[in-house]
């Protein structure tokens, strides 16, 4: 998982975004409680965003160089697909 510690080499800004209460959600609520503490360690300047709201579908999106963003839906996935999304993005 040494990919984990470059994300800030190619990505600029993380964002997840998800409902507090919804089943859609909880996959995405599981994987920051899980993930964020890494992440986060191995990446301390990079801004890793948390945006909970009522409702809202949940979403992964990452901001590269010259404001290019790119997001993906996490309703449905697993832990680790959205693990392996991010990884996906960490490459671009």
């Amino acid at each position: 998982m040494a990919w984990r510690s470059q994300l800030s080499k190619n990505i600029r800004e993380l964002r997840l975004l998800f409902c507090q209460s919804s089943p859609a959600s909880s996959s995405a609520r599981s994987f920051v409680e899980k993930n964020y503490k890494d992440l986060k360690t191995l990446n301390p300047k990079l801004p890793i965003l948390i945006r909970e709201c009522r409702g809202v579908e949940p979403q992964l999106w990452v901001r590269y160089d010259y404001g290019v963003e790119k997001g993906i839906r996490l309703d449905g996935l697993s832990e680790e697909q959205i693990l392996k999304s991010l990884k996906e993005f960490a490459k671009v």
